[in-house]
């Protein structure tokens, strides 16, 4: 607890509109994915095999949709952004796997890597100063 209590003090002191702007673009990317989830929810299917698959696939549509969409509202809004952050991650870790098992498309690779290190930095930095976390905090 006293580690995250001086990260959070560290990145408040060190904070600027460029990395707020930065979770706030993030936390938009990361929504639009989800919502492209929903739309290409045959691709996943084409990479599941045939049978007894249905319980996994609905588990994985629900897990990656919900966690897309809502976890990017709250990165946006600076709610929760670690939490967010870190439940992104086995996320994209697993979008960065699909690209080796079928066919190799080096834009989504570059996509899920680059997301998957802005998951990295906001796990470490926080939220910011621009943020509900902050306001909430200053509140108490």
């Amino acid at each position: 607890m006293e580690t995250i209590v001086k990260l959070n003090k560290w990145a408040n002191e060190n904070t600027n509109i460029g990395t707020d702007m930065l979770r706030v673009l993030f936390g938009a990317f990361i929504f639009y994915k989800g919502t492209f989830f929903l739309n290409q929810t045959d691709y996943l299917t084409e990479l599941l095999p045939g049978d007894g698959t249905e319980g996994v696939y609905f588990i994985l549509v629900h897990y990656v949709a919900l966690a897309h969409i809502c976890g990017g509202l709250f990165i946006i809004m600076g709610l929760l952004t670690r939490v967010c952050s870190l439940l992104q991650v086995p996320i994209l870790i697993g979008a960065i796997a699909v690209n080796f098992t079928g066919t190799m498309d080096y834009f989504n690779i570059a996509q899920a890597s680059a997301a998957l290190a802005f998951c990295f930095c906001f796990l470490f930095y926080g939220s910011g100063r621009h943020s509900v976390d902050y306001a909430l905090k200053l509140n108490m």
